[in-house]
């Protein structure tokens, strides 16, 4: 008998070649479109206008991502807005660049910088995004007046499919990075960094989505390294260092009509260091009705942390709030294998509502006060305690 070799691989790899030949990515360099990257022209229109090029070929058959590429260097943009849908995947290239924005909040009509928009599978690599914030932080009072019409660096809106990696967000004026509905995403090695002194810079704040990966992530900010506004769901919270800054924040919740659902949030393996709190879980006392559920955090470790593990269904940080028991429920929470130093003598303070919280377990802590042990205080709330809690939590 004759043998015969099978021809069907073969005769695929013919078939594939002339598609890699037709389909390539398409790559937009920025100063073909009249980037000038001295610093001080305003290079916002030639990104632009990448943008409109690479978000609208058809070179890479919409299966290869067209790129718009920033070379390395420095440039100078004013506000810019990305609007999708595009052709098929787009990724915006700015290893060693660093991007400045104008300093002056006056040259903002919107409340974002770098604004993009209705894309699905985004990608953005590199390039340090330099807010200039100092000057904002300064005569920010939104402290006082609990309304900030300040810039993101970065804002991320209904992007569905994005990947952010090795990016640097510097001195943002306000949030460093503003992820609204960008479902199924993942940010990986980023760094937010801004003095502890810059005012209202969350770091990452995060909401209105479902499915979120950030991993391997620094964020040195004036805020929350990371917060969770109502809307936020399946999200992967895993090897993030934070500090100086707030800590990993889910809320505040309860302050707006219509709030949706927490649900499904895990933060594993992350280190703080020298922040006001740790982890914590906040909503204003009375407000709206609400749920947040399934919420996890997990071996972390507090360095001089005040506050490390927080819960406060009384969060008024203006102290001039109504009156009245919070009204968002909070079930299915757990923290488990937290250790480490607190700079306040009550290291675990677990703030409830009558008949709010629901099904929480606090396992295997070890924190310790500042020169000897620490306490908990507990109010509306009996934990399930695991192994050996220290502070014993809620005695």
């Amino acid at each position: 008998m004759v043998k015969t070799k099978p021809i069907g691989r073969a005769v695929f790899s013919l078939f594939l070649i002339p598609l890699i030949v037709k389909y390539q990515a398409a790559v937009v360099d920025i100063k073909t479109k009249g980037a000038k990257g001295d610093g001080k022209t305003d290079d916002g229109p030639a990104i632009m206008s990448a943008w409109k090029e690479a978000c609208g070929g058809l070179l890479g058959g919409g299966l290869l991502p067209e790129t718009v590429l920033i070379p390395p260097g420095t440039y100078f943009a004013a506000p810019i807005q990305l609007k999708g849908p595009c052709k098929g995947p787009i990724e915006i290239k700015a290893t060693g660049a660093t991007i400045k924005a104008p300093p002056e909040v006056a040259k903002f009509k919107t409340d974002g910088w770098i604004e993009i928009e209705g894309v699905d599978k985004l990608t953005m690599t590199g390039g340090n995004y330099d807010g200039q914030g100092q000057a904002t932080w300064k005569s920010n009072n939104c402290a006082s007046t609990r309304v900030c019409k300040l810039p993101a660096n970065i804002r991320l809106t209904n992007c569905k499919n994005a990947v952010v990696k090795d990016l640097t967000s510097t001195n943002s004026k306000f949030f460093h990075m503003n992820i609204l509905g960008c479902d199924n995403s993942n940010l990986d090695h980023v760094t937010i960094n801004a003095p502890g002194t810059s005012l209202n810079t969350d770091g990452i704040h995060i909401g209105r989505l479902n499915g979120l990966n950030i991993t391997n992530t620094n964020i040195k900010t004036g805020d929350d390294c990371i917060s969770f506004g109502d809307g936020s769901k399946n999200v992967h919270i895993d090897k993030v260092t934070c500090g100086p800054g707030h800590g990993i924040s889910i809320g505040s919740l309860g302050r707006y009509p219509g709030e949706l659902p927490v649900q499904g949030i895990w933060i594993k393996n992350c280190t703080i260091t020298g922040t006001d709190n740790g982890v914590r879980i906040k909503s204003w006392p009375a407000g709206t009705p609400g749920t947040a559920s399934d919420m996890h955090f997990e071996d972390i470790i507090m360095q001089k942390v005040g506050n490390p593990i927080l819960v406060d269904q009384e969060y008024c940080p203006s102290g001039k709030c109504q009156k009245g028991p919070s009204k968002t429920k909070l079930s299915n929470v757990s923290f488990r294998k937290i250790k480490g130093s607190s700079t306040t003598k009550v290291a675990v303070k677990l703030i409830c509502s009558p008949g709010t919280c629901d099904t929480f377990e606090i396992a295997d802590i070890n924190l310790q006060g500042p020169g000897g042990p620490a306490t908990s205080e507990c109010k509306n709330i009996k934990p399930k305690v695991v192994g050996q809690v220290v502070p014993p939590a809620c005695p």
